[in-house]
């Protein structure tokens, strides 16, 4: 009796392409649904094929029978005496009739095994799937319970509990490394939101500031039965003083705004010839506070935009004048430093900063001694900041052991030199030259 081979139904695929006009709300979209899928078709499809094996290895014993005949053989007499004829090695012919009975016997016992082996098998296989599918969920829940945790501690995080954070505990597996990833997120928004209200409150400060002093003027003036025309003209002028001052901090802001989004055309430039063209404006200035300007401006190109690196140098030239003492010195310095960024290096004499201050000078409207209508509103350094971040560059400040302050800009290398032509060497005649190189070899 031939054997055949049982051929098990084939698996279903784990993932298949959705098909065309399938909603998407029918398909499981639970993270716990999708994994007890997963694990429940894994072993369904494991068990399967342990079964398949198994049947295929049982069927291969075939169930014949052999008789062998060693030495002679007397054949029975019909009567059923033992006397008959004796033959040598050969069964008699009645056994060979038997034997092939008792291997047709065995070729179906073995076929009805094998039947009752699938249909046992099969009805394992079925109770197993349904534990498996019960463990899998049980399983997939306990899996995807930090996760639930976590998106529930997330959804109840607003601006004013943002300084909460999930602090997962456990060992150090891919969820706690999320959970911590995303208190760092909180972190740095927690740090932004309170930046964004600090600078708020500052800017409308500075600007209720003017708006109350030109209110009060506006009221004096009509208040005041006997004033004449050079006392309207006074107090015009302390108006429109006021509303330059008013103008310069929008301008500020608007800088700031605009470089923080970053350089979107950046352009080759030669940072020692945007450097002149601003010392050339801040000449008149710093003859008249009685400055000394010690300057070395060496060629170097960097990419970027002309007015936001102007703006920079302009910033920190404004700060080292405005912030200095009589008598004292200003120093410039453009080149490249020893690790190969181009640079540009500003730095003053002035009051003793201490350095833990210096960081926070960095930051808008910080100043550390406030002085009524000095024209300033602490937006120059965060500005400087906000240009040297949206080219890619690094600031670097630092307090002057004899006072005053230090601030380098060191940009990125570029890839081309500049043209031919490019480049100007300033010819300005000074006291005394802080070299580029010297410059490089302590800061850099």
């Amino acid at each position: 009796m031939p054997m055949r081979l049982f051929r098990l139904p084939p698996l279903p695929r784990l993932i298949r392409p959705v098909p065309a006009g399938v909603p998407a709300r029918l398909l499981p979209r639970r993270v716990r649904m999708r994994l007890t899928l997963l694990f429940g078709l894994l072993f369904v499809a494991s068990g399967a094929g342990l079964l398949a094996i198994t049947y295929f290895l049982v069927s291969r014993r075939k169930g014949n029978i052999t008789i062998f005949n060693q030495g002679a053989t007397r054949l029975p007499l019909p009567d059923g005496t033992g006397g008959g004829e004796t033959l040598p090695g050969r069964p008699p012919p009645w056994a060979e009739g038997v034997a092939r009975e008792l291997s047709e016997q065995a070729v179906r016992q073995h076929a009805m095994e094998m039947h009752h082996l699938l249909v046992q098998s099969g009805i394992a296989l079925a109770i197993m799937a349904g534990i498996s599918i019960v463990l899998s969920w049980l399983v997939a829940g306990r899996l995807v319970r930090p996760l639930r945790t976590m998106t529930s501690t997330i959804r109840q995080i607003s601006a004013r509990n943002v300084h909460e954070r999930l602090d997962a505990k456990g060992p150090s597996d891919e969820l706690k490394d999320l959970a911590d990833t995303v208190d760092g997120l909180l972190g740095r928004l927690q740090t932004a939101l309170e930046s964004h209200k600090r600078f708020v409150a500052n800017a409308a400060h500075e600007l209720r500031t003017p708006l109350t002093l030109e209110h009060a003027l506006l009221e004096e003036a009509l208040m005041d039965d006997e004033a004449t025309v050079d006392t309207f003209r006074g107090t015009f002028d302390r108006l429109l003083v006021i509303s330059r001052q008013q103008a310069r901090l929008l301008e500020s802001l608007l800088t700031l705004s605009s470089s923080e989004r970053g350089v979107e055309q950046p352009e080759p430039l030669d940072l020692a010839a945007l450097a002149e063209d601003v010392l050339l404006s801040f000449d008149g200035e710093i003859d008249r506070r009685g400055l000394r300007l010690e300057a070395d401006i060496r060629p170097t190109g960097i990419s970027g935009d002309p007015a936001l690196i102007q703006r920079l140098v302009a910033n920190l030239l404004d700060n080292a004048i405005d912030y200095n003492v009589p008598g004292g010195r200003v120093e410039i310095t453009t080149g490249t430093a020893r690790s190969g960024r181009p640079f540009v290096a500003v730095s003053n004499s002035g009051n003793e900063i201490p350095p833990e201050q210096v960081e926070r000078l960095l930051e808008p409207f910080q100043r550390l001694v406030r002085t009524p209508d000095d024209g300033h509103h602490g937006l120059g350094l965060s500005i400087v900041r906000a240009i040297v971040t949206a080219h890619g560059a690094e600031l670097v400040a630092r307090a002057r052991p004899g006072g005053g302050l230090m601030m380098q800009a060191f940009f990125p290398k570029r890839v081309r030199a500049l043209p031919n032509g490019t480049g100007h060497q300033t010819v300005r005649k000074v006291a005394a030259r802080l070299s580029a190189a010297d410059l490089a070899n302590r800061v850099d």
